[in-house]
């Protein structure tokens, strides 16, 4: 009876935007040129997507900026006629940046809160899959303190200590009901605190164009003593429950090489290829106070994803931008999930930038997500159905250089 109830309690995967549970709006201005920022030193953001950029900015200055996900996934099980869908709930990650030290100096300091991974997923509670997840909510903070370094007039070197905190919660359905006849169920609530780094080096080549690499770590999302809470169980199974967990979910490195060419002294265009390093997902354990634990297979394999983008200086006032992108997904056949029905997916982006001052600016970004439909059979549940998804992620930000 135990090891029954307790297969249910399996994982806490996520679905996020471009790959998988990877979150990818850490800047208004490069989500509005598809995602691509590495080989640019654009604006405070590049705290996040490249630290060796961040000395080679003109000015100080501060930055903050928020997105809406509009998330819509539909779910056709195998021999049904019946599609349901998640439900609406909008999750909003954030993004903050500081940039310090005087432009003339090789050296400049910088801050960056960001959310990297997570996501929501909400379906009816009586859903066919609802023994698998009923409702999923992550959010993982970044906190990173840089450094950024100018060794030569061309090339700049720069690293983040990455301070990164996690909240999960976790409901779904479990195959008793009460005496009554209400389902029972199980909710999962963790918190998890961590550390990684990100670092950088930024190029301008002769020919002008210029050129970054990064890599940003893994990091462990590990939560101890999480909150395991169970209702409307049987009075007979209550003695065999656990009131707590451990569990660990790797966030994975990214790799990335971009580009920045500059056709014109007000257009610029940005190439981005991103590596994420997926394979270490290879399944999430739970350890259980009573001494049980569960373990569910995962197997991702690494992926990337291609994006271009290019801004256009119409006037001293506006600022356009577009960009496009495509996203291989890291989730084998047989893996996929309600909390993560990834597959390949096109990005399609565009923004504008607002200057009403010499100091203050605003930028508007929308991002268009278009996941495939994918049929699956996942080999642990047996859920089998086809599911898609599209996302609609309008965004803001404001900015004042000092």
């Amino acid at each position: 009876m135990k090891k029954i109830l307790l297969s249910f309690l399996l994982a806490i995967p996520v679905l996020g935007f471009s790959q998988s549970f990877q979150v990818n709006l850490q800047g208004q201005k490069q989500t509005a040129m598809g995602g691509a920022g590495a080989g640019l030193a654009l604006d405070e953001a590049a705290v996040f997507f490249n630290p060796g950029a961040v000395s080679f900015l003109k000015n100080n200055g501060v930055q903050a900026g928020v997105n809406g996900i509009w998330l819509k996934t539909a779910f056709n099980q195998t021999g049904s006629s019946i599609t349901e869908h998640n439900k609406s709930k909008v999750p909003t990650p954030a993004a903050a940046y500081a940039v310090f030290g005087s432009p003339e100096n090789r050296l400049r300091f910088g801050i960056g809160v960001y959310t990297p991974f997570g996501g929501a997923m909400h379906w009816n509670e009586d859903w066919s899959g609802k023994f698998t997840v009923t409702s999923l909510d992550l959010q993982a903070i970044y906190i990173q303190p840089t450094l950024s370094l100018k060794i030569t007039d061309q090339i700049g070197i720069g690293a983040g200590l990455v301070y990164a905190l996690g909240k999960v919660d976790l409901q779904r359905a479990v195959p008793y009901s009460n005496n009554t006849g209400q389902q029972a169920t199980v909710q999962l609530k963790g918190n998890s605190k961590d550390f990684g780094w990100n670092a950088g080096i930024f190029i301008k080549t002769i020919s002008g164009v210029s050129v970054g690499i990064t890599h940003r770590s893994q990091v462990l999302a590990t939560v101890k003593n999480g909150d395991a809470i169970f209702a409307n169980v049987p009075s007979s199974v209550q003695p065999l429950l656990p009131a707590s967990f451990n569990a660990t979910l790797p966030l994975p490195a990214t790799s990335t090489v971009g580009f920045g060419f500059y056709p014109s002294e007000k257009t610029t265009i940005a190439l981005d290829v991103n590596w994420v390093w997926w394979h270490t997902y290879k399944d999430l354990a739970f350890y259980y106070n009573n001494g049980t634990s569960t373990v569910s297979p995962r197997n991702y394999h690494d992926a990337a994803t291609f994006r271009v983008g290019i801004q256009n200086q119409a006037s001293s006032f506006l600022t356009l931008r577009a960009g496009a992108g495509y996203a291989l997904s890291p989730v084998g056949t047989g893996y996929v999930t309600p909390e993560v029905p990834d597959a390949n997916r096109i990005l399609l982006s565009a923004g504008i930038g607002l200057k009403p001052s010499e100091r203050f600016g605003i930028d508007f970004s929308f991002l268009y997500e278009n996941v495939k439909s994918r049929t699956e059979t996942n080999i642990e549940s047996g859920l089998s159905g086809t599911f898609k998804t599209v996302a609609y992620i309008p965004g803001v930000a404001l900015s004042y250089k000092f």
